[in-house]
């Protein structure tokens, strides 16, 4: 049996701070401090900074939280599995999704889960909004991100790799970039808010910065720039895919992309209960992205 205090550490370091998740199970925080000092005591590590409004954890405590999470939601799909609660999913269910991803990676799969799930009703929104989900009632949306908010449970459904990438009619009449440098000379594409680019190889990192050549409040213009051959653009997989594999874009500065924090996320309002249609479409959707050759991570729950 698990000791109670690893699900009190993780509850804690979700929440922020000792006192929302003293709040939440309904222990003071002194109590919160004095667990959390014990299960430091028996490890023989550091697991938080502690501050008065928030809690940082350490390398160590980061590594102990990375592996509860996983460890909670393979008990949690354990018991889904054992009281078969997916079989009773039944009633309304509200998604929201971006626009972009929506068409293309979530609009395709309604036909097969409503064939699985015939009992829901779905209703699907795309907008590349953050909607508030308690003031509209969604029950699911699927976000590109890597801030949850304390007041949201989360599961992983997908990673989220960016790359460089331009059409061959753009390398041709202007060249390719032989070194991230070499960018600040080219014509950068991008939506509004999304410069400057951060990005990554191995342990390097760079900012590059500048302004998109062409000004747009759209991800999907910036596609659709890029392919016809406008400039250069930083693009997830999952949204470029097909095209790469055509040759209608190619791959710039090899072994640079955008950094790996972001992900694909399916998020819902943090409740004691999880209404069964949420599993349902949470976990179609987990298994649908699960071999889908733009994610390149598994999924994990927060708990």
């Amino acid at each position: 049996m698990m000791d109670p205090d690893y699900e009190l550490f993780a509850r804690a370091v979700e929440a922020g701070s000792l006192s929302a998740a003293g709040r939440m199970l309904m222990i003071s925080p002194a109590m919160m401090s004095k667990r959390i000092a014990r299960l430091e005591a028996r490890l023989g590590v550091r697991l938080v900074h502690r501050t008065t409004r928030r809690l940082a954890l350490t390398e160590e405590g980061a590594i102990l939280h990375r592996d509860i999470v996983a460890i909670l939601d393979a008990i949690a799909q354990a018991e889904d599995r054992v009281t078969n609660r997916l079989r009773s999913a039944i009633g309304p269910l509200r998604v929201s999704a971006p626009t972009s991803f929506g068409r293309l990676h979530v609009a395709p799969h309604v036909g097969d889960f409503l064939a699985a799930y015939p009992a829901i009703e779905l209703e699907l929104n795309l907008t590349d909004a953050y909607v508030d989900l308690l003031a509209e009632q969604i029950d699911v949306a699927i976000r590109i991100t890597s801030d949850i908010p304390a007041s949201l449970d989360a599961q992983l459904l997908a990673a989220n790799r960016r790359i460089l990438c331009a059409s061959p009619a753009y390398v041709a009449e202007h060249g390719a970039p032989d070194r991230i440098e070499d960018l600040a000379r080219h014509r950068l594409l991008a939506a509004d808010g999304q410069l400057p680019w951060r990005l990554v190889n191995g342990r390097g990192r760079k900012l590059v910065d500048g302004r998109s050549h062409v000004r747009t409040n759209s991800s999907e213009i910036v596609r659709e720039l890029a392919l016809s051959g406008v400039g250069i653009a930083l693009r997830s997989l999952w949204d470029i895919g097909p095209q790469l594999a055509e040759g209608q874009l190619v791959r710039l500065l090899h072994g640079w992309e955008g950094p790996g924090d972001l992900g694909v996320h399916a998020v819902y309002p943090r409740a004691a209960f999880r209404p069964p249609v949420v599993d349902a479409f949470v976990g179609f959707l987990r298994d649908r992205f699960e071999s889908a050759p733009w994610n390149a991570a598994g999924s994990r729950e927060r708990p």
